[in-house]
């Protein structure tokens, strides 16, 4: 059976950003994980017996970026799944997209990941090694100059 995990693509917008490029000012956040190879990804983990993933999603990023679920609004229209090996078993991760109100709202990280960076988009991808994430952050970033927000 496959390995199913959710998450949230967490954007903020910064302020400074002049009105006629708003997706200028949109940086992204990533954590790197304390464990392997130190990859960066956004906050996401397995789903708990009971959970819809939805929830999942939320209590993860509680649980590793100490966001609760009332300083994010939730971006509705996006959704996204990924399939991809894990040690030789399939793995699903599911991501929803997600803005922080307060952009200045501080990150809290659990003892999973040792560091974590608003990035642009073009630094996000960098650091994302994962070709499936990059064209993940890619396309949410179309969808948000798509919306006129």
């Amino acid at each position: 059976m496959a390995v199913r995990a959710c998450g949230l693509i967490i954007y903020r917008r910064l302020q400074s950003a002049p009105s006629s490029k708003i997706t200028d000012g949109i940086e992204y956040l990533l954590l790197q994980t304390s464990y392997g190879t130190h990859h960066w990804t956004p906050p996401k983990g397995h789903v708990d017996p009971g959970e819809d993933d939805l929830q999942t999603a939320f209590r993860e990023t509680q649980e590793e970026a100490g966001l609760q679920a009332s300083q994010l609004t939730l971006i509705e229209g996006y959704k996204k799944e990924l399939h991809y090996p894990v040690h030789g078993k399939p793995k699903t991760v599911i991501y929803w997209l997600a803005e922080m109100k307060d952009c200045n709202t501080e990150i809290k990280l659990s003892e999973e990941h040792q560091a974590f960076q608003w990035l642009k988009l073009e630094d996000a991808c960098k650091l994302a090694e994962y070709e499936d994430m990059q064209a993940t952050l890619k396309e949410v970033h179309q969808f948000l100059c798509s919306k006129k927000i």
